[in-house]
C-alpha cells in the first residue's frame, strides 16, 4: 500500500484527504437522539465511509492523471513580421513529460529546439537565457542521454518538412510541468534556426527564430 501511495506526489494526496475528510464530513449523518437504532445506524454509515475512503486512496494511484498538470505555449517567429508560428502541449504522465508541438511557417530541414531557463521571449529570444540546465552538465540529447550527459531542456530537433510544417512528439522521464527538480513550467521553447549537431556547449543551432512561453493551464 505504502509503495501506491509513493506515486501520488504529497500535494494531491493531502488533497485527495481534504476532499474525503470534507465529504465525510458534510454527508455523514448524525445519530437521532439517544435512540439505539439511531446510534447503530450512524456507525454503520461512518464504517461505510472509511471503506469508501480507503477504497478511493487505493484507487487514486491507478487514476492520477485526472489531476495531472497540462501546459501550452504559443510559439512566434522572434523576428518583426516573421511568419513563423506553432503550438506546444504538455502534460504531467507516470511515464514523464509529454510534449506534443506542431510548427507552421519554418525553413525547411532540421532545427535546434530547446528549453531555456527564463520565461522571457525579448529581444529576439535572446532574453529566454541559456539552455534550461540546473545540474550545470554538458549538452546531449536528454531522452538519449539522461540528465547526467544532457541539459534538461535538451529536446534536439525538429524536421521541417517543404511545405514548412513540422511536428515533435517525445514523453521524457523525470521531466516535469509542475513540481520535482526539472519542472519547466515559466521557462521559454526556443527555435533555432540551424539544426543542434549535438557539439559543445550548446549544439552550434545559430540564432533563435522561435520562442514561446510554457503556461500552466487553469
Amino acid at each position: 500500500m505504502g509503495r501506491q501511495f509513493q506515486r501520488i506526489p504529497p500535494l494531491r494526496h493531502r488533497l485527495l484527504r481534504l476532499g474525503i475528510n470534507h465529504f465525510s464530513a458534510t454527508f455523514s449523518p448524525r445519530p437521532f437522539g439517544k435512540k439505539p437504532e439511531g446510534r447503530v445506524f450512524y456507525l454503520e454509515v461512518c464504517t461505510k465511509l472509511k471503506i469508501l475512503s480507503l477504497g478511493l486512496l487505493v484507487f487514486f494511484p491507478f487514476t492520477s492523471f485526472a489531476f495531472a498538470a497540462k501546459g501550452k505555449t504559443d510559439i512566434k517567429g522572434t523576428a518583426e513580421a516573421s511568419p513563423i508560428s506553432g503550438t506546444a502541449a504538455f502534460e504531467d504522465t507516470s511515464d514523464g513529460l509529454k510534449i506534443s508541438v506542431a510548427l507552421e511557417h519554418v525553413p525547411p530541414g532540421k532545427h535546434g529546439f530547446h528549453i531555456h531557463e527564463k520565461g522571457d521571449c525579448g529581444d529576439g529570444g535572446k532574453a529566454a537565457g541559456g539552455h534550461y540546465n540546473p545540474d550545470g552538465v554538458s549538452h546531449g540529447l536528454l531522452l538519449r542521454d539522461g540528465f547526467q550527459k544532457a541539459h534538461a531542456g535538451d529536446l534536439g530537433n525538429v524536421e521541417i518538412d517543404a511545405n514548412g510544417r513540422g511536428k515533435l512528439e517525445a514523453v521524457l522521464p523525470g521531466l516535469t510541468l509542475a513540481g520535482g527538480k526539472y519542472n519547466v513550467a515559466r521557462k521559454s521553447l526556443i527555435l533555432h534556426e540551424k539544426e543542434d549537431d549535438y557539439g559543445q556547449p550548446t549544439g552550434n543551432a545559430g540564432g533563435r527564430i522561435g520562442c514561446g512561453v510554457i503556461a500552466l493551464e487553469e
